[in-house]
């Protein structure tokens, strides 16, 4: 527990501190947010903000994580290590988008096309790296079984096809905050709250953990490393809540696909080591629910040769063009994925009072 508060408060500390420095670096050298023109007109005036703050958020996840193990004198898991490696690779991904944006001067960066081998790349590296090295009880860090709460053991797949299925996971979290991220506040805030959920789910599969021998009992989770994984999602919960601070409205800073594509990526990785894939689907249902906006939007366009569901998608523009402020979008849009939360959390903790 000391780890993870420790964890928590330096992540936090880092980014409150450091955010500012990074805006004041990047105002100096130009390096502001392109804004869409088929947007909404209320968004124009944010042309120029200052872009990439995931920078922020990663480096403060990396160098709380490094300087608690440092201080406690222990070895991180390789659990950790694989969430934080993909994450700051996704993030390095999300960088070179933003840079191509900032270069060209024009609101599009990488090609779909090489997002899109760059996530398969990464998912594959991630993916085939968790689901070997097993420890000494046999546990990789990663299982080919899809879960919900836990490995649900007819769902099992051949290693191949967990592969697949892993690397899908990731390409759709870290576009689906990618897409959410498109209001002062929106993607932060509410990758807090998940965030925080996977700390609160970590700490408990660690409590009730089948590798401690001695207190284990018959609903235990066979998970890796739940300890240590607590430790990564506090300090994203707090790298992600110290950057709110700046980018909330008005917004000072934007994450950008740097932090976009990295907190997704995480969340994934935090899905598939706490053996809870399709549960995120309920803790982070508001990004469900953006990626779906866009989803239902173009196939209905195409479907019916140019109508719309939608004023603009995604959904959170359709409720800015319908005539809610953007604050007002984002409070209600973090009450929604409070809600979420709060179910995931409590049919997490249900299951396991059920079994008992």
């Amino acid at each position: 527990m000391i780890n993870i508060l420790l964890t928590g408060g330096l992540s936090m500390l880092f980014a409150l501190v450091g955010t500012p420095l990074l805006i004041s670096f990047l105002t100096k050298r130009h390096y502001g947010q392109f804004i869409r023109e088929d947007g909404p007109t209320a968004h124009y005036v944010k042309r120029g903000t200052p872009t990439m703050g995931g920078l922020v958020i990663l480096g403060s996840v990396l160098l709380s994580y490094t300087l608690v193990h440092l201080i406690r004198w222990q070895a991180p898991s390789l659990s950790g290590l694989l969430v934080l490696g993909l994450a700051t690779s996704m993030a390095f991904l999300g960088f070179l988008d933003d840079w191509a944006k900032i270069s060209k001067e024009r609101s599009l960066g990488l090609t779909p096309r090489g997002k899109l081998i760059g996530q398969g790349v990464i998912g594959i590296v991630f993916a085939v790296v968790a689901l070997n090295f097993p420890d000494a009880r046999g546990l990789t860090p990663a299982s080919p079984s899809i879960s919900f709460l836990r490995d649900i053991s007819w769902l099992t797949l051949p290693l191949l096809l967990a592969v697949v299925f892993i690397v899908f996971l990731i390409a759709a979290w870290s576009n689906a905050v990618n897409i959410t991220d498109g209001l002062d506040g929106l993607a932060a805030g509410s990758a807090t709250l998940v965030f925080a959920a996977y700390t609160i789910i970590n700490i408990w599969q660690f409590n009730q953990w089948c590798g401690r021998l001695s207190t284990a009992g018959p609903r235990c989770y066979e998970v890796r490393d739940p300890n240590d994984l607590a430790v990564v999602a506090i300090a994203f919960t707090a790298a992600c809540f110290g950057f709110l601070w700046w980018n909330a409205k008005p917004a000072k800073i934007f994450m950008g696909d740097t932090g976009s594509m990295g907190i997704g990526a995480a969340l994934a990785g935090l899905s598939v080591m706490t053996r809870t894939e399709l549960l995120l689907v309920v803790l982070g249902l508001l990004f469900v629910i953006e990626v779906g906006s866009v989803a239902l939007q173009v196939s209905y366009f195409k479907a019916t040769k140019g109508k719309r569901i939608f004023k603009m998608s995604p959904i959170h523009h359709h409720f800015e063009l319908i005539g809610w402020q953007e604050v007002t979008v984002v409070i209600r849009f973090w009450i929604i994925c409070g809600l979420c939360v709060a179910l995931g959390i409590g049919i997490f903790y249900a299951e396991w009072v059920v079994g008992q």
